[in-house]
């Protein structure tokens, strides 16, 4: 079963930038989806970002126009470039594959600490 291991995050100031990598420990080419999943304290996890194995990617309305998800299937790796950071966007920030029905495919790894904080 692939596994995922999340790094990239730190502390950045609002208006700022990170850049987030998920390395799989196999091949994610024929994988239905890739996902950026977050989880703020106190809050369930929630889906910030997906793309297909065609290319389509959908993002959560609080992301959208910010956040970019794209897939290096050589390299069985998923970035997330995340811009124009705002507090809210402060969470535990989590990636996995996703199947036909929207489901993770795997047990969650530990994720990556984001917060964004003057």
């Amino acid at each position: 079963q692939v596994q995922f291991v999340e790094s990239g995050g730190g502390l950045v100031q609002p208006g700022g930038s990170l850049r987030l990598s998920c390395a799989a420990s196999g091949s994610i080419s024929r994988l239905y989806a890739m996902a950026w999943y977050r989880q703020a304290p106190g809050n369930e996890r929630e889906l910030v970002a997906r793309i297909r194995s065609g290319g389509r990617t959908n993002y959560a309305d609080s992301v959208k126009g910010r956040f970019t998800i794209s897939v290096d299937n050589a390299k069985n790796t998923v970035s997330l470039q995340m811009n124009s950071l705002k507090p809210e966007d402060t969470a535990v920030y989590y990636c996995n594959g996703m199947n036909a029905i929207s489901l993770p495919i795997t047990d969650w790894g530990q994720g990556t600490q984001v917060t964004v904080s003057s």
